[in-house]
């Protein structure tokens, strides 16, 4: 089985999810690269920058930047892991390199020039793990198996962005996670299993982002268990369900006064 993974660089979050893969998931080999794109896609630093101060506000946009910068300073330095020490990483680039495994850092995945590179690893499957960027049809039909994804939310609701913030805005009382193939809409491909997760009444939406990371990964390797043994049921995600962009400040001000938190 051979495995690309594409996702971006979130040092917060996103990283969890692999940090719990790569030290549960057997044989690494089976993982050829993993593609790292720009953080929300094309969006310049000035513009993610103001996203983020909307978001979180002027003190926790200092704090969690500050955490951020550091993470990426510290992310710099090599590492190379040993059975005999544990090794703390920054980002998803050094977690990767500590393993020995191979990044790339594009954007251009539709391109020809990217496609003709990512055929070297002969993929069986791609799976997008918080990728920033949307995969087009010949991308997608380059992998032997399937282009898959997961999504924190019980599709086809709360398709889009940032689906926990959503769920628990709406008081919804357990926070669903998808995984599912991709096709060319936003969160409408085919399912290959949600699972449900409790949300507790104390969780922040920092404390519901880590609790989905980590069970999704063991959803993720149950499918990949399931592709491997040729065992993959899909089922259509019907529905119009419902689509949510990035919390506006407005947004995030009506989260707080229904008594929810960020952090």
């Amino acid at each position: 089985m051979n495995i690309i993974f594409f996702t971006q660089e979130d040092p917060f979050y996103v990283k969890i999810f692999f940090d719990e893969f790569l030290k549960n998931y057997k044989p690494l080999d089976d993982i050829k690269a993993f593609v790292i794109s720009r953080p929300m896609g094309k969006k310049s630093i000035k513009i993610l920058a103001k996203q983020m101060y909307d978001f979180y506000g002027p003190y926790d946009f200092l704090r969690v930047g500050t955490q951020y910068a550091l993470k990426k300073l510290m992310g710099k330095r090599s590492v190379r892991r040993s059975d005999k020490k544990s090794i703390k990483t920054y980002t998803i680039r050094q977690l990767a390199k500590s393993y020995g495994l191979n990044v790339v850092e594009r954007s251009d995945l539709n391109s020809e020039d990217f496609h003709n590179f990512i055929r070297q690893y002969e993929p069986d499957l791609f799976i997008s793990v918080a990728s920033p960027m949307i995969f087009k049809e010949k991308l997608m039909s380059i992998p032997q198996l399937d282009t898959i994804n997961i999504h924190n939310a019980p599709l086809p609701k709360y398709r889009g962005m940032l689906p926990n913030f959503w769920q628990l805005y709406h008081g919804e009382k357990e926070v669903g996670i998808t995984i599912h193939r991709i096709d060319t809409g936003i969160d409408t491909g085919d399912k290959i299993v949600q699972h449900f997760v409790p949300i507790d009444p104390e969780d922040s939406l920092h404390d519901l982002i880590i609790k989905t990371k980590k069970e999704g990964v063991k959803l993720m390797m149950q499918v990949i268990d399931d592709f491997k043994a040729g065992k993959v049921n899909y089922s259509k995600i019907e529905g119009e369900g419902s689509y949510f962009s990035f919390p506006s400040h407005k947004d995030v001000k009506e989260f707080k006064k229904r008594g929810k938190r960020l952090l």
